[in-house]
């Protein structure tokens, strides 16, 4: 533990000229002089001498924590860095105090010693982590063979790892080998080129640094990153492999295409998928699956037909099922709204749409025009997504001649008797209804991610084989699009392509490299003993008191990442590189048995405890506790007061890992305190969740109504716990929901508990 405290002040930055800092020097003096034997105003503390002070100090071993007293935790965090010999905290005396507040005189310098003594506390509490290093494995698992598979092998591979491929199928390409030609990847985007599929399956197959099971699939996965164990189900047997990290890239399915029964799909020979034409393509020639003969005229339909349950027609924006198979690539970075239903009760219907139909369908008329010259390509649309680059491709197809481009919903579909597909069209660019004859009538095939059909991962954890279910990402792998858009909710698996979402080609190739250096960051970092993200260096991970577990499976059940097992007693099984040290466990467990070195359930409620709480609420103010989430809610506050916006001189912020790592002991010490109320500011959760730690929002806010029943008995109005949920960019709600926290504490008076 740290027990010889250097406590520095800065007096720059408006804190000098608002507080006393000689003052607060003497109250850490006053109450904490036998654990800090350095205590000192610095004019300005990021200076060079200011660090080459604190420094020296440490080198000569009169401190080995340091409390630094100026900005905010977020603000020169790269300049106070001491070494190893010494832990850091930071006070916020900036932000959180002088910039913040419009309080002066004596209520702005008890803020300020509230916070410096609040801080020494906490590092009195913290310990000096011992990173877990065990031998460490650092070659790379790519899961899929297609063209995102094979991209991430190759950066892999040419950044020094070692690779292990592996691909269900006997050939590498996956779907990408079956397409004629893929969309646009370069100037002019006006004509669809080659894929490429053939000169990158040979690169990989010929890498020396990679090695490749084909007609393989991934039986299991045991362990945790840098220290998994792969068991590879290959013709003659399993093998494992030993490896640090893992790139999903399993691709897509089709989807069900009985969605596309009343438009014919499944009885008239003519109406096939894209994914069809593509193959057809791919063959050399367009002919008829009636009767072998060429095309002469073929129509492309984005839109499936509205669900046959009900009258209603899809949601207008719904332009398209997911994104046509016919093309393996597809587009990462879409930032194409995910068009909904009005009615999802349907089986059939996908959930969404993307922005890659229309552009297959425009690729697709290109092939009518370059296999069948004389022929014509009808593309019927409800709405032409041609997002950036590609609006030049949409151009080029309105300039040919025998491509016809409308807007129109499908009113019916039959079979003509010479085989031909009759279609008929309203609502189009051309004001009345009309009718089309064509050779082939070609349905934009969904997309489907390869984790929702089958198993993947087959991982062996307590949780379960396969990825968390979340509803809103229906299928696709569970990575978290806001903040971390490989990682997947299993530490050291990094989904890339279209098992991530939509994409062509070139994204996929973008994918494939972000997902490889990811792994390498996961190797590395597991081989250093440090986290890999959020908390990208953390050198902490959960320490469990096992003599007081209870085996209640919380801690194992609530980790949002899997990071726990139970061992062959039922005891939680600890996995140092799964966790991501949000500490949602920690906020778990009623035996407070869990904590990390630098964060734990005894130092917040200490921190808590040393909070001066007025006797009287009309004289010396409420007193409100504010747990504020470190990754929105707490660079929200800051941001607010870089703004000059003020809130309310008698909260206390204390920043938290998460709001999942919130203790109910913490509430029950501030409430036991007399403090008047609690504020949890944490980030989105629901459909639109923005928490780095994907649930602890929403634990915590389960949590709550536990907490809300345990104040009612003790006669506390529950209100006075309340939870908020504030994103990044919402700095300027944060002093109003302050405000307004503030005057409904005011007009229920103080804590029954105050003076007790």
């Amino acid at each position: 533990m740290a027990d010889k405290i250097g406590v520095y002040i800065c007096e720059g930055c408006d804190i000098g000229s608002n507080l006393d800092c000689a003052a607060l020097a003497t109250d850490v003096k006053n109450k904490f002089g036998n654990i800090c034997p350095v205590i000192e105003t610095v004019p300005v503390l990021c200076s060079g001498e200011g660090v080459a002070q604190i420094q020296a100090d440490v080198d000569a071993g009169k401190v080995n924590a340091v409390s630094i007293c100026a900005c905010s935790p977020r603000a020169k965090w790269d300049v106070f860095q001491f070494g190893e010999k010494a832990l850091v905290g930071r006070v916020n005396l900036r932000e959180g105090c002088v910039w913040s507040t419009e309080a002066d005189g004596d209520e702005v310098q008890l803020m300020a010693k509230d916070y410096v003594l609040m801080g020494v506390r906490q590092m009195e509490k913290s310990g000096f982590p011992e990173p877990e290093v065990p031998d460490m494995k650092k070659t790379i698992l790519v899961v899929g063979g297609g063209f995102t598979g094979l991209t991430a092998a190759l950066d892999a591979a040419k950044a020094g790892q070692d690779v292990v491929l592996v691909e269900k199928n006997p050939e590498l390409g996956g779907a990408a080998k079956n397409l004629y030609k893929t969309v646009p990847l370069a100037p002019p985007y006006t004509t669809a080129t080659d894929t490429g599929i053939e000169a990158l399956v040979a690169a990989v197959e010929s890498h020396a640094k990679i090695t490749v099971y084909k007609g393989a699939t991934l039986a299991a996965l045991k362990g945790a990153p840098g220290q998994y164990e792969a068991v590879i189900a290959a013709e003659g047997g399993e093998k494992t492999e030993g490896v640090g990290a893992v790139i999903l890239a399993t691709g897509w399915v089709g989807q069900d295409m009985s969605v596309y029964e009343p438009y014919g799909f499944g009885t008239i020979k003519n109406v096939i998928s894209s994914k069809d034409m593509e193959l057809m393509a791919k063959s050399g020639s367009l002919l008829r699956p009636s009767d072998g003969k060429p095309v002469s005229a073929v129509a492309f339909v984005m839109q499936p037909p509205a669900p046959v349950f009900g009258e209603a027609d899809l949601n207008p924006e719904a332009c398209a099922p997911a994104a046509p198979a016919a093309e393996a690539e597809a587009k990462e970075g879409e930032e194409e709204p995910a068009y909904v239903h009005k009615d999802l009760e349907s089986a059939k219907h996908l959930a969404y749409s993307s922005g890659l139909s229309p552009a297959i369908a425009l690729k697709q008329a290109g092939y009518v025009r370059e296999l069948a010259p004389n022929s014509l390509a009808f593309v019927i649309y409800e709405h032409m997504n041609t997002p950036g680059i590609f609006e030049l491709y949409y151009k080029a197809a309105q300039d040919d001649p025998g491509i016809m481009l409308t807007k129109g919903q499908i009113q019916s579909v039959a079979e003509d008797a010479d085989g031909s597909v009759l279609i008929t069209v309203g609502n189009s660019l051309l004001g009345a209804d009309f009718e089309v004859k064509v050779d082939l009538l070609v349905l934009s095939l969904g997309m489907v991610p390869s984790t929702a059909k089958e198993p993947v991962m087959n991982f062996e954890y307590r949780q379960g084989p396969a990825f968390p279910d979340l509803d809103l990402f229906d299928g696709f792998a569970d990575s978290n699009y806001i903040c971390f858009p490989y990682e997947t909710r299993r530490t050291g698996v990094y989904a890339a392509g279209n098992v991530r979402q939509p994409m062509f080609m070139d994204q996929c190739a973008d994918d494939a490299a972000g997902a490889a250096l990811k792994a390498i960051q996961c190797v590395t970092c597991a081989s250093h003993g440090v986290a890999v993200h959020p908390r990208s260096g953390d050198r902490t991970y959960p320490k469990f008191n096992f003599v007081r577990c209870t085996q209640c499976k919380r801690c194992t059940e609530e980790c949002p990442f899997g990071a726990l097992d139970d061992d062959e007693k039922g005891t939680p099984k600890p996995n140092p590189t799964r966790c991501r040290r949000c500490g949602t466990c920690m906020g778990a467990c009623p035996e407070r048995v869990i904590s990390f070195d630098t964060y734990n359930v005894d130092q917040v409620g200490s921190m808590i405890k040393e909070v001066k709480v007025p006797e009287n609420m009309d004289e010396g103010g409420p007193r409100v506790i504010i747990l504020a989430c470190e990754n929105d809610a707490y660079p929200a506050m800051d941001m607010a007061a870089f703004r000059k916006l003020k809130w309310n001189q008698y909260v206390r912020i204390i920043p938290v890992r998460c709001l999942g790592s919130v203790n109910a002991i913490w509430v029950a010490d501030a409430m036991s305190k007399g403090v008047d109320g609690v504020m949890m500011l944490g980030c989105k959760y629901g459909d639109d969740y923005q928490c780095h730690f994907v649930k602890g929002s929403e634990i915590c806010n389960r949590r709550k109504e536990n907490i809300a029943e345990t104040l009612n008995r003790l006669g506390v109005e529950p209100d006075r716990v309340e939870q908020y949920q504030v994103s990044i960019d919402e700095y300027d709600k944060v002093p109003e929901l302050i405000e307004d926290f503030m005057t409904m504490i005011m007009s229920k008076g103080p804590n029954p508990f105050k003076g007790y």
